[in-house]
Protein backbone atom coordinates (compact mmCIF):
# COMPACT_ATOMS: atom_id res chain seq x y z
CA UNK A 1 0.00 0.00 0.00
CA UNK A 2 1.32 3.45 -0.95
CA UNK A 3 1.87 6.38 1.36
CA UNK A 4 -1.00 8.76 2.14
CA UNK A 5 -0.66 12.40 3.20
CA UNK A 6 -1.79 13.15 6.75
CA UNK A 7 -1.25 16.58 8.37
CA UNK A 8 2.34 17.04 7.26
CA UNK A 9 3.21 13.37 7.59
CA UNK A 10 2.66 10.32 5.43
CA UNK A 11 1.04 7.12 6.63
CA UNK A 12 0.42 3.66 5.27
CA UNK A 13 -0.52 0.17 6.41
CA UNK A 14 2.59 -1.95 6.82
CA UNK A 15 2.95 -5.64 6.04
CA UNK A 16 2.69 -6.38 9.76
CA UNK A 17 -0.82 -4.91 9.81
CA UNK A 18 0.21 -1.81 11.75
CA UNK A 19 0.01 1.82 10.66
CA UNK A 20 3.42 3.20 9.71
CA UNK A 21 4.33 6.88 9.61
CA UNK A 22 7.14 8.94 8.13
CA UNK A 23 7.91 12.63 8.48
CA UNK A 24 8.31 15.26 5.79
CA UNK A 25 11.95 14.24 5.28
CA UNK A 26 10.97 10.67 4.58
CA UNK A 27 12.25 9.25 7.88
CA UNK A 28 10.25 6.28 9.13
CA UNK A 29 9.07 6.91 12.68
CA UNK A 30 8.90 4.25 15.37
CA UNK A 31 5.27 5.10 16.09
CA UNK A 32 2.45 7.32 14.88
CA UNK A 33 2.59 10.76 16.60
CA UNK A 34 -0.15 11.42 19.13
CA UNK A 35 -1.27 14.41 17.06
CA UNK A 36 -2.32 12.00 14.28
CA UNK A 37 -4.34 9.68 16.53
CA UNK A 38 -7.69 11.01 15.28
CA UNK A 39 -6.60 11.93 11.76
CA UNK A 40 -9.14 10.52 9.26
CA UNK A 41 -6.40 8.76 7.26
CA UNK A 42 -5.00 7.06 10.35
CA UNK A 43 -8.46 6.07 11.59
CA UNK A 44 -9.32 4.57 8.18
CA UNK A 45 -6.06 2.61 8.07
CA UNK A 46 -6.61 1.20 11.55
CA UNK A 47 -10.16 0.20 10.63
CA UNK A 48 -8.81 -1.46 7.49
CA UNK A 49 -6.20 -3.34 9.57
CA UNK A 50 -8.94 -4.59 11.92
CA UNK A 51 -11.07 -5.71 8.97
CA UNK A 52 -8.15 -7.53 7.35
CA UNK A 53 -7.38 -9.30 10.62
CA UNK A 54 -11.01 -10.43 10.96
CA UNK A 55 -11.09 -11.47 7.31
CA UNK A 56 -7.96 -13.61 7.71
CA UNK A 57 -9.39 -15.28 10.82
CA UNK A 58 -12.70 -15.96 9.03
CA UNK A 59 -10.94 -17.48 5.99
CA UNK A 60 -8.79 -19.75 8.16
CA UNK A 61 -11.81 -20.77 10.24
CA UNK A 62 -13.74 -21.66 7.09
CA UNK A 63 -10.89 -23.75 5.67
CA UNK A 64 -10.36 -25.45 9.03
CA UNK A 65 -14.06 -26.25 9.14
CA UNK A 66 -13.98 -27.82 5.66
CA UNK A 67 -11.04 -29.98 6.74
CA UNK A 68 -12.25 -31.24 10.13
CA UNK A 69 -15.77 -31.85 8.78
CA UNK A 70 -14.42 -33.63 5.67
CA UNK A 71 -16.74 -31.53 3.53
CA UNK A 72 -16.42 -31.72 -0.29
CA UNK A 73 -15.78 -28.18 -1.50
CA UNK A 74 -16.89 -27.10 -4.99
CA UNK A 75 -13.80 -26.52 -7.12
CA UNK A 76 -15.54 -23.51 -8.65
CA UNK A 77 -15.73 -21.91 -5.21
CA UNK A 78 -12.00 -22.37 -4.60
CA UNK A 79 -11.19 -20.89 -8.01
CA UNK A 80 -13.52 -17.94 -7.34
CA UNK A 81 -12.08 -16.99 -3.93
CA UNK A 82 -8.46 -17.56 -5.00
CA UNK A 83 -8.37 -14.05 -6.47
CA UNK A 84 -8.55 -12.78 -2.87
CA UNK A 85 -4.98 -12.90 -1.54
CA UNK A 86 -6.17 -13.76 1.98
CA UNK A 87 -8.25 -16.70 0.77
CA UNK A 88 -5.39 -17.87 -1.45
CA UNK A 89 -2.98 -17.75 1.50
CA UNK A 90 -5.38 -19.85 3.60
CA UNK A 91 -5.75 -22.47 0.86
CA UNK A 92 -2.28 -22.56 -0.70
CA UNK A 93 -0.18 -25.68 -0.01
CA UNK A 94 -3.03 -27.64 1.57
CA UNK A 95 -3.14 -31.33 0.71
CA UNK A 96 -6.23 -31.90 -1.40
CA UNK A 97 -7.86 -34.89 -3.07
CA UNK A 98 -9.68 -34.57 -6.39
CA UNK A 99 -10.89 -36.64 -9.31
CA UNK A 100 -11.71 -34.97 -12.62
CA UNK A 101 -12.56 -38.27 -14.30
CA UNK A 102 -8.99 -39.35 -14.96
CA UNK A 103 -8.59 -41.01 -11.55
CA UNK A 104 -8.21 -39.78 -7.96
CA UNK A 105 -5.24 -37.54 -7.29
CA UNK A 106 -3.69 -36.29 -4.03
CA UNK A 107 -1.30 -33.37 -3.87
CA UNK A 108 -0.48 -29.87 -2.70
CA UNK A 109 -2.79 -27.11 -3.92
CA UNK A 110 -0.67 -24.41 -5.56
CA UNK A 111 -3.09 -22.52 -7.79
CA UNK A 112 -6.74 -22.19 -8.73
CA UNK A 113 -8.17 -20.54 -11.83
CA UNK A 114 -11.73 -20.55 -13.22
CA UNK A 115 -10.41 -21.29 -16.72
CA UNK A 116 -7.39 -23.53 -16.14
CA UNK A 117 -8.63 -25.39 -13.06
CA UNK A 118 -6.59 -26.35 -10.02
CA UNK A 119 -2.80 -26.54 -10.00
CA UNK A 120 -1.71 -29.48 -7.84
CA UNK A 121 1.79 -30.86 -7.13
CA UNK A 122 1.52 -34.63 -6.67
CA UNK A 123 3.70 -36.90 -4.55
CA UNK A 124 5.53 -37.85 -7.76
CA UNK A 125 6.65 -34.24 -8.08
CA UNK A 126 4.46 -33.60 -11.10
CA UNK A 127 2.40 -30.44 -11.46
CA UNK A 128 -1.04 -31.25 -12.80
CA UNK A 129 -4.03 -29.19 -13.83
CA UNK A 130 -7.25 -30.73 -12.56
CA UNK A 131 -10.84 -29.75 -13.29
CA UNK A 132 -12.90 -31.69 -10.74
CA UNK A 133 -16.40 -30.83 -9.59
CA UNK A 134 -15.45 -30.99 -5.92
CA UNK A 135 -12.27 -31.02 -3.87
CA UNK A 136 -11.56 -32.79 -0.60
CA UNK A 137 -9.35 -31.25 2.10
CA UNK A 138 -8.67 -34.32 4.27
CA UNK A 139 -8.05 -34.17 7.98
CA UNK A 140 -4.45 -35.36 8.48
CA UNK A 141 -5.56 -38.38 10.53
CA UNK A 142 -7.27 -39.63 7.33
CA UNK A 143 -4.17 -39.30 5.14
CA UNK A 144 -2.58 -42.70 4.60
CA UNK A 145 0.63 -41.13 3.27
CA UNK A 146 0.90 -38.50 6.02
CA UNK A 147 4.58 -39.04 6.83
CA UNK A 148 5.53 -39.11 3.15
CA UNK A 149 3.51 -35.95 2.55
CA UNK A 150 5.23 -34.24 5.48
CA UNK A 151 8.65 -35.12 4.10
CA UNK A 152 7.78 -34.05 0.58
CA UNK A 153 6.14 -30.88 1.89
CA UNK A 154 9.35 -30.00 3.72
CA UNK A 155 11.30 -30.49 0.48
CA UNK A 156 8.89 -28.23 -1.38
CA UNK A 157 9.06 -25.63 1.38
CA UNK A 158 5.30 -25.56 1.85
CA UNK A 159 3.96 -23.14 4.46
CA UNK A 160 0.40 -23.93 5.44
CA UNK A 161 -1.59 -21.15 7.07
CA UNK A 162 -4.24 -23.65 8.12
CA UNK A 163 -2.90 -26.46 10.28
CA UNK A 164 -3.13 -29.69 8.37
CA UNK A 165 0.14 -31.52 7.68
CA UNK A 166 1.70 -30.75 11.04
CA UNK A 167 -1.48 -30.71 13.07
CA UNK A 168 -1.16 -32.84 16.19
CA UNK A 169 -3.04 -36.07 15.58
CA UNK A 170 -4.08 -38.99 17.75
CA UNK A 171 -5.01 -42.49 16.60
CA UNK A 172 -7.56 -44.42 18.60
CA UNK A 173 -5.92 -47.51 20.17
CA UNK A 174 -7.50 -50.95 20.02
CA UNK A 175 -7.56 -51.19 23.83
CA UNK A 176 -10.59 -48.91 24.24
CA UNK A 177 -13.21 -51.63 23.77
CA UNK A 178 -15.83 -51.45 26.52
CA UNK A 179 -14.64 -48.05 27.76
CA UNK A 180 -16.52 -44.74 27.76
CA UNK A 181 -13.88 -42.30 29.04
CA UNK A 182 -10.23 -41.39 28.47
CA UNK A 183 -8.39 -40.52 31.67
CA UNK A 184 -5.00 -39.59 30.19
CA UNK A 185 -5.63 -35.91 30.89
CA UNK A 186 -7.57 -36.13 34.15
CA UNK A 187 -6.21 -34.79 37.43
CA UNK A 188 -4.71 -31.64 35.94
CA UNK A 189 -4.77 -28.91 38.58
CA UNK A 190 -5.62 -25.27 37.91
CA UNK A 191 -5.30 -22.77 40.75
CA UNK A 192 -8.57 -21.23 39.61
CA UNK A 193 -11.31 -22.49 37.34
CA UNK A 194 -10.98 -19.06 35.70
CA UNK A 195 -7.50 -20.03 34.52
CA UNK A 196 -8.82 -23.13 32.78
CA UNK A 197 -11.68 -21.15 31.22
CA UNK A 198 -9.25 -18.49 30.01
CA UNK A 199 -7.07 -21.14 28.39
CA UNK A 200 -10.13 -22.50 26.59
CA UNK A 201 -10.99 -19.03 25.28
CA UNK A 202 -7.42 -18.56 24.04
CA UNK A 203 -7.48 -21.94 22.29
CA UNK A 204 -10.94 -21.33 20.84
CA UNK A 205 -12.86 -24.07 22.67
CA UNK A 206 -16.33 -23.28 24.06
CA UNK A 207 -17.25 -24.40 27.58
CA UNK A 208 -20.70 -25.73 28.46
CA UNK A 209 -21.84 -27.12 31.79
CA UNK A 210 -18.30 -27.49 33.08
CA UNK A 211 -16.99 -29.22 29.95
CA UNK A 212 -14.70 -27.91 27.24
CA UNK A 213 -16.42 -28.97 24.02
CA UNK A 214 -15.33 -29.77 20.48
CA UNK A 215 -17.99 -30.66 17.92
CA UNK A 216 -16.96 -32.91 15.04
CA UNK A 217 -19.14 -33.84 12.08
CA UNK A 218 -18.37 -37.39 11.07
CA UNK A 219 -20.30 -40.24 9.47
CA UNK A 220 -23.32 -37.99 8.98
CA UNK A 221 -23.65 -37.00 12.63
CA UNK A 222 -22.27 -34.48 15.10
CA UNK A 223 -20.18 -36.01 17.88
CA UNK A 224 -19.07 -33.81 20.76
CA UNK A 225 -15.83 -34.37 22.64
CA UNK A 226 -16.32 -33.22 26.25
CA UNK A 227 -13.44 -32.60 28.64
CA UNK A 228 -14.40 -31.93 32.25
CA UNK A 229 -12.99 -28.74 33.80
CA UNK A 230 -15.29 -28.17 36.76
CA UNK A 231 -18.35 -26.10 37.60
CA UNK A 232 -17.58 -24.60 41.02
CA UNK A 233 -16.85 -20.96 41.77
CA UNK A 234 -14.61 -19.41 39.09
CA UNK A 235 -12.05 -18.44 41.74
CA UNK A 236 -11.84 -21.92 43.26
CA UNK A 237 -9.26 -24.61 42.52
CA UNK A 238 -10.24 -27.21 39.97
CA UNK A 239 -8.98 -30.51 38.63
CA UNK A 240 -9.66 -31.77 35.16
CA UNK A 241 -11.67 -34.94 34.69
CA UNK A 242 -12.23 -37.47 31.97
CA UNK A 243 -12.61 -36.97 28.24
CA UNK A 244 -15.83 -38.40 26.81
CA UNK A 245 -17.76 -38.26 23.56
CA UNK A 246 -21.50 -37.83 23.12
CA UNK A 247 -24.13 -37.07 20.52
CA UNK A 248 -25.83 -33.67 20.51
CA UNK A 249 -28.74 -35.04 22.55
CA UNK A 250 -26.34 -36.19 25.26
CA UNK A 251 -26.25 -39.89 24.36
CA UNK A 252 -22.84 -41.24 25.34
CA UNK A 253 -20.72 -42.71 22.55
CA UNK A 254 -18.54 -45.71 23.50
CA UNK A 255 -14.89 -45.09 22.75
CA UNK A 256 -14.87 -47.93 20.23
CA UNK A 257 -17.54 -46.10 18.20
CA UNK A 258 -15.80 -42.72 18.09
CA UNK A 259 -14.62 -41.87 14.56
CA UNK A 260 -10.98 -41.04 13.76
CA UNK A 261 -11.49 -37.27 13.36
CA UNK A 262 -13.67 -36.87 16.47
CA UNK A 263 -11.16 -38.93 18.44
CA UNK A 264 -8.12 -37.01 17.20
CA UNK A 265 -9.67 -33.58 17.72
CA UNK A 266 -11.01 -34.46 21.16
CA UNK A 267 -7.63 -35.72 22.31
CA UNK A 268 -5.96 -32.67 20.79
CA UNK A 269 -8.31 -30.39 22.74
CA UNK A 270 -7.72 -32.17 26.04
CA UNK A 271 -3.94 -32.24 25.55
CA UNK A 272 -3.81 -28.51 24.77
CA UNK A 273 -5.90 -27.53 27.80
CA UNK A 274 -4.11 -29.97 30.12
CA UNK A 275 -0.75 -28.45 29.10
CA UNK A 276 -1.76 -25.27 30.96
CA UNK A 277 -2.14 -27.00 34.32
CA UNK A 278 -0.08 -26.24 37.40
CA UNK A 279 3.07 -28.35 37.30
CA UNK A 280 4.51 -29.01 40.74
CA UNK A 281 8.28 -28.70 40.91
CA UNK A 282 9.98 -31.85 42.11
CA UNK A 283 11.87 -31.54 45.38
CA UNK A 284 15.41 -32.89 45.07
CA UNK A 285 16.86 -34.33 48.26
CA UNK A 286 20.37 -33.16 48.97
Amino acid sequence: MGWLDAAGYQVRLGENGRVQCRNGKGKLLSSVPASLKDDPRVVQLRQLAEWLSRHEAECLAAVDGWMVRSLPVPAALIAEVWADATWAAALRDLVVTADDGSGPETGFLRDADPERGLGVVTLDGDTRRLRPEVVGIPHPVLLEDLEELREFGAELGVEQKAQQLFRQTFTRPDSVAGKTSVDDYSGGKFEQLNHALSRCRTLGYPVRGGDAVYSAFEDGRVVEARYWLGSDYPESETWTGGLTWALEDGTAVPLADVGPVAWSEGMRMAAAIHAGRVVEEAVVNQ
